[in-house]
């Protein structure tokens, strides 16, 4: 249903509409469903004098003002760019998608103060048919939600979306645990309403957490996926003109609006408007199959000299001797009078505890076994 209704509002719409109206009915459906179950649990919450049953339903509220957030954030991330905000105003759907997680770790603390205080002073529970109807009916309807906001949240690729969907499935795991204990309360004659509630605050807390988690990492800039990665160095290195490339950098300004620089080795001997022609083929076809903006800086390295890139595979292999992740780049070699110097970046992995300094010394004395003569100028960076 949730995909008619968007492929219904996006009929005639340009393609680059459709996710945020794709979110904005996500969001919409999910107003509307929560604060029908927040009236249905209260009302079965005061017919049961549930604190639990309560507390469920004023977690379905706070999961209507998620959605409302969300749908904001959809709405305001489709602003175009401004002189304040160049790049765009994607990242407002991170920063949603923060407030949803947010809203469930206060929630769940909110249950968790209830529930100590059913524990510490405890009043029995009614259950009746209705209320066990509600509950049920509850359950039902959160995994409809899940399904549809894991669904969508794949296909558009929305954090907001996704973290929606983890806090529906907390709901539906904190409803069967107070269902279960309230009927389990009943028949035993047990006082379970303050525990189970405690044990829901804390599934409540722990997926508040992750879904936290899933939209601060973009926010900070977190690293690339291996797969993104791979796809990026298939398209530039399918060039004939270029023979490596180092110093990736990927900027996420929200979905759909990245921006990828990188530095493109090429023949030092080559035609440089034809390199150029062949680097702006490759900038095209990131931005086409990755939906990016590209840019691609060109270092020349000599290739037909027959000493520049033997010497540059003898120093790579004495840099993998040190460690065998180190890897070097933008290799020159400058002849002086007294020494020759060869100059290079040395990639370092960040979790590599040597100082830098360190390293560099380190790697300047084996160098120093191939030509006494030699002397290195490197650039540490870390990778």
């Amino acid at each position: 249903m949730i995909l008619w209704l968007c492929k219904r509002y996006c009929v005639n719409l340009p393609p680059q509409k459709h996710r945020s109206i794709y979110g904005m009915v996500c969001g919409a459906v999910g107003i509307g469903l929560n604060v029908v179950l927040f009236f249905g649990k209260m009302v079965a919450g005061l017919l049961a004098g549930s604190i639990a049953i309560m507390a469920d339903g004023f977690n379905n509220l706070s999961d209507a003002g998620s959605s409302l957030v969300t749908l904001l954030g959809f709405r305001l991330a489709e602003q175009k760019p401004d002189p304040h905000h160049p790049f765009g105003h994607g990242r407002i759907e991170y920063l949603a998608g923060l407030v949803v997680a947010l809203m469930i770790i206060l929630m769940g603390l909110e249950l968790g103060q209830q529930s100590v205080g059913q524990i510490l002073q405890y009043t029995p529970v009614m259950v009746t048919p209705l209320t066990i109807g509600i509950l049920a009916v509850s359950i039902v309807v959160k995994l409809y939600m899940y399904s549809y906001n894991r669904r969508i949240g794949k296909e558009i690729d929305s954090v907001a979306l996704k973290a929606t969907a983890t806090d529906s499935l907390s709901d539906v795991v904190a409803t069967s645990v107070v269902l279960l204990a309230t009927i389990a309360g009943q028949v035993l004659e047990l006082a379970l309403d303050g525990w189970c509630g405690l044990a829901v605050a804390g599934f409540i807390l722990l997926s508040g957490l992750r879904a936290g988690k899933d939209t601060i990492d973009p926010l900070l800039g977190s690293a690339p996926s291996p797969e993104l990665v791979v796809k990026i160095q298939n398209i530039v290195l399918a060039h004939d003109c270029v023979l490596g490339m180092h110093d990736l950098m990927i900027h996420d300004y929200g979905p759909g609006r990245m921006m990828i620089s990188l530095h493109a080795e090429v023949p030092a001997e080559g035609d440089f408007l034809q390199l150029h022609e062949e680097i702006d083929q490759a900038e095209q076809t990131l931005g086409k199959e990755l939906g990016c903006n590209a840019v691609i800086h060109m270092d020349p390295i000599v290739t037909t000299d027959g000493i520049t890139q033997p010497t540059a595979q003898k120093v790579e292999a004495i840099v993998k001797q040190i460690n065998a992740t180190f890897h070097i780049h933008d290799f020159r070699m400058v002849p002086g009078e007294v020494y020759t110097k060869l100059i290079f970046d040395l990639v370092v992995p960040y979790q590599y505890d040597m100082e830098d300094g360190v390293i560099a010394d380190l790697v300047n004395q084996r160098v120093q076994t191939l030509d006494p003569n030699y002397r290195t100028v490197v650039v540490v960076e870390r990778g």
